[in-house]
């Protein structure tokens, strides 16, 4: 997934937001991206279209090897 935010994201937070994401939890999600990220702080706008693509990949599920 090519995404500028998501890049910026350590592996641990993206774990978390994945694990947010899941549980149906986007505005923690969010919370949690706009928190950890560092700056410049991602615009809200931002983080909400990051957790709507999460969204989409985790619903695909893996990719076949």
């Amino acid at each position: 997934m090519e995404n500028a935010l998501w890049d910026r994201l350590s592996v641990e937070v993206r774990s978390e937001v994945d694990s947010l994401v899941s549980a149906g939890r986007n505005v923690q999600a969010i919370a949690v991206i706009r928190e950890r990220v560092g700056l410049p702080t991602p615009s809200l706008h931002a983080c909400v279209d990051l957790v709507d693509q999460r969204f989409s990949v985790l619903r695909q599920g893996p990719t076949p090897s």
